[in-house]
């Protein structure tokens, strides 16, 4: 076994890279430049030692191979050490396709949104089946307790990223991975420091469509009018289309669901107009049927009999950070979310109102974190994204490359700017009353904003 140095180790993927190697009986170290939960937690909890910084003598000089995480580019100082002495260094993309993936069913689940969500269902799905698989989640898992493990069946579940690989390598992270069976989950303009336009993340989602043999199986939402259009390009797999009923041409759909309860807590599901079963679970909104529908669809393909596990779904517990209830005080319930664009911002809130009713307020704070949105590539799209929110505290950092001034005064109600995170806590203490619902909404660490809330409220 050998000693491996991840550059990039508190990222979720890499994360999930370093557990999976430790668990294959590689010593493990690593280093990044921003380190907070859940991933330092998962670190910690597993003995992983790690820095802080991209310094060069992080890296121990006994190291055998350096794994670079995409955050990494050339002029970082680590980056440099390792090119200038000669190192052996490998992308974590390329590292698991050659140490883990050899040998297994890897089943991919790819989009713009719900890959974290869908990985997890399609693993717990696998798990209820008793099929052990394996995984790396871009998240920790609820009721695994880790991003990521081996496992000991034959299939290996991947949140397939299309973003791209490492410095040396700008083909998207999924390409790697050769998957049997691929979930393409929908597809949105998204990544504007890598992506000019939609055609080119297109382009990308169709080399992992000619990966896949002819042996397995596409399952592609059917109400994607992108996904058509990569699917045009060609593809020599079978593929099955999933959707909502009614939401297409139902004769279009293999896997369709029908809502029970508009707030996607219960639905059924169809195979070709057959109905195989309900799901009662504790998910919210319409992406989260979605999610769960092509997450049945992929088991299925692997010969999982799902009405034997569609009842487990009753207590899937999903992932951290996906409209994670942290806490209640004062009569206010706190969440935290990970919010990286604007689609996803706006169904998770319409899947919240449809649980919470009218009559309560949904209070946001919002940090804009993913490249895509301090860019300002959806500045555009924000505003009518939070039009489900009665309030929005709108965290303005200085170093933003837009101004939010625009955003803030499109939004639908009460909705302010605030410099830092202090005047967010603050701004939310005056605004929200006991029945309140207030959702963080960041893909970053939000400097720890929602427990930080909660400490106040209770302070």
């Amino acid at each position: 076994m050998s000693k491996l140095h991840i550059l990039g180790i508190a990222g979720t993927f890499m994360g999930g890279v370093a557990a999976l190697a430790r668990e294959l009986g590689h010593s493990v170290e690593g280093s990044d430049q921003a380190i907070y939960p859940p991933m330092s937690t998962q670190l910690e909890t597993l003995g992983i030692p790690f820095s802080q910084g991209y310094l060069p003598q992080n890296i121990s000089l006994d190291c055998d191979e350096i794994v670079v995480g995409n955050a990494l580019s050339r002029g970082n100082a680590a980056v440099e050490a390792v090119l200038d002495e000669g190192r052996k260094y490998t992308s974590g993309a390329q590292w698991l396709a050659e140490n883990v993936l050899p040998g297994r069913d890897t089943l991919a689940v790819a989009g713009t949104h719900g890959k974290t969500t869908t990985t997890t269902i399609l693993s717990y799905l696998l798990e209820a089946a008793g099929r052990n698989p394996g995984f790396l989640i871009g998240g920790v898992a609820e009721d695994f307790g880790v991003s990521a493990r081996a496992g000991s069946g034959r299939e290996f579940v991947v949140e397939a990223d299309e973003y791209d690989t490492a410095f040396f390598d700008k083909r998207s992270k999924f390409v790697h991975y050769r998957p049997l069976v691929a979930i393409l989950n929908n597809l949105e303009y998204d990544h504007a420091d890598i992506f000019p336009d939609i055609a080119s993340i297109q382009r990308q989602f169709h080399h992992l469509v000619r990966t896949v043999p002819a042996r397995g199986r596409l399952i592609v939402n059917g109400e994607d009018p992108r996904l058509a259009e990569v699917l045009a390009m060609g593809y020599w797999t079978p593929v099955e289309r999933f959707g909502l009923e009614d939401s297409v041409d139902d004769a279009s759909l293999e896997w369709s669901a029908r809502l029970i309860d508009e707030d996607g807590s219960a639905f059924a599901v169809l195979h070709n107009g057959t109905e195989i079963g309900v799901v009662r679970w504790p998910m919210l909104g319409r992406h989260n049927v979605l999610n769960g529908l092509a997450a049945l669809a992929a088991v299925n393909a692997v010969g999982v009999d799902i009405a034997s596990v569609i009842p487990a779904l009753a207590d899937f517990r999903s992932v951290k950070r996906r409209l994670e209830v942290i806490g209640q005080a004062d009569g206010i319930t706190i969440y935290d979310d990970f919010a990286h664009h604007p689609t996803a911002i706006q169904t998770t809130l319409q899947g919240l109102r449809a649980k919470v009713g009218g009559a309560r307020r949904i209070i946001v704070a919002m940090e804009p974190r993913s490249n895509s949105m301090r860019l300002g590539a959806h500045s555009d799209a924000l505003a009518p994204s939070l039009a489900g929110a009665d309030a929005v505290v709108f965290l303005h950092r200085p170093e933003l490359a837009w101004d939010a001034g625009k955003v803030v005064a499109a939004i639908r109600g009460d909705a302010r700017t605030v410099p830092d995170v202090e005047a967010l806590i603050g701004a939310l203490r005056s605004v929200a009353r006991a029945g309140d619902h207030v959702v963080f909404m960041s893909n970053g660490g939000f400097d720890g904003a929602p427990r930080r809330f909660l400490a106040a409220l209770n302070g």
